[in-house]
């Protein structure tokens, strides 16, 4: 693991814990169960993936957060307990939480304590509140960076401590989506379809379009014809020497319902930009090829947040991701000759020729990136293979049967 800043990645299936770990994550955060703020978007793991999660994460050197951080209520508390009991059991390195019963309970049983965005830290005394149960605290994301530097400079003015006696920790957001709600307290979507996003159920009503109407004359207004509620995503790539120079100590990504190739994409991205700042490497040369390569992943669109002093959000003017990219399902890994470094492909959909660039995502594969250079399809070679050929076609690492196979192509 980097000695350096933390690299936080999320992971919502095997496919993308692989693809954080693959890119050089530091650590990954993940929930259980229903009590996560993901519990409605992401396929989720079970309790009983935890001690699978924490033995692959150790093997590779990466801390395993769990997030335990949506409203308890009493009906939750038996589930809670037998989440936190089950973690300490295998060997998670932390939960994340801000309800104050996990936080009772998880101190009581010797689990370390990450304090949760949804517990909205705003403030040094806040931090010095929480210190009584947690090492790390991430803080609001609608401060801004002087707002990050001052508490990060308070902490080691007053020596505040945590549960294991070294200075409480920073973390922030360093990329992916906003809420319009400070601190993700939204009750839109419980208002709507009793979908409480503070119980991880959000129905994301803030990203659909909105039609102002007169109720005179009945005249229609979409206004500024943009998605009002809808914030652009949070990407800090652009000033990550400012961010760094604040003195956080976890830069976390956002982005538990995405698939393996934004959690590869993006982790990999900040890896080499914190690792470039580190080295004294960082130039703006390198902004522009990082800014290139996120755009290719889902997106809304990119601003800065709140952390340069914006007193207003930047919003999107359509619906759904602006990438670069999108991928077309083609077809599944059958299997992969080690010695010669080639996969064998069976293709159920569309076509692939020579010179496409094909991803492949998979529980233990992660995520891999290839462009095909050559191919054979009944042990003849070929430029173009067709829906049902059976291709095989150099790879540099292994593929397996339970592996997707997606072209790339522009969007």
């Amino acid at each position: 693991m980097s000695n350096k800043t933390e690299l936080m990645a999320p992971a919502g299936s095997y496919e993308a814990l692989m693809a954080g770990i693959k890119a050089g994550c530091d650590s990954v955060y993940f929930g259980v169960e229903q009590l996560n703020m993901r519990a409605r978007s992401t396929n989720n793991f079970r309790t009983e993936d935890l001690e699978k999660i924490a033995k692959i994460c150790s093997e590779h050197e990466v801390k395993s957060y769990l997030t335990l951080n949506t409203v308890m209520y009493d009906h939750d508390i038996s589930l809670m307990k037998r989440i936190v009991d089950q973690a300490k059991a295998s060997g998670i390195t932390a939960i994340i939480a801000s309800d104050h019963a996990v936080l009772n309970y998880a101190k009581k049983t010797g689990v370390e304590i990450h304090i949760s965005t949804q517990a909205n830290i705003s403030n040094i005394d806040t931090v010095e509140f929480y210190s009584a149960y947690a090492d790390v605290v991430v803080l609001a994301r609608e401060l801004s960076l002087k707002q990050v530097g001052d508490i990060v400079r308070q902490i080691q003015f007053r020596e505040i401590t945590g549960p294991k006696g070294k200075l409480i920790e920073v973390e922030i957001f360093a990329h992916g989506a906003l809420c319009m709600a400070v601190s993700g307290k939204c009750y839109l979507s419980l208002h709507s379809d009793y979908a409480s996003a503070n119980r991880g159920a959000c129905i994301q009503n803030c990203r659909r379009s909105y039609i102002v109407t007169d109720k005179e004359s009945g005249i229609e207004f979409e206004v500024d014809n943009e998605y009002i509620m809808s914030a652009k995503d949070l990407c800090t790539i652009g000033f990550l020497d400012n961010v760094m120079e604040s003195g956080v100590s976890v830069l976390k990504i956002e982005g538990r319902g995405r698939a393996a190739d934004y959690v590869y994409t993006v982790t990999s991205c900040y890896r080499e930009a914190i690792d470039a700042w580190h080295e004294g490497s960082y130039t703006q040369e390198k902004v522009e090829a990082w800014m290139e390569r996120l755009a290719t992943v889902y997106n809304r669109g990119f601003w800065d947040g709140y952390y340069l002093g914006r007193t207003m959000g930047e919003w999107n003017n359509e619906y759904g991701s602006k990438s670069t990219k999108k991928k077309i399902y083609i077809g599944r890994g059958v299997k992969y000759f080690e010695k010669a470094g080639i996969g064998e492909i069976q293709l159920e959909a569309h076509h692939l020729s020579v010179g496409d660039e094909i991803i492949i995502t998979g529980p233990t594969t992660g995520y891999i990136h290839v462009v095909v250079n050559e191919m054979m399809v009944n042990e003849a070679s070929t430029q173009t293979a067709r829906k049902g050929d059976v291709l095989t076609t150099p790879i540099p690492e292994k593929i397996r049967p339970s592996d997707k196979i997606y072209k790339l192509t522009d969007a």
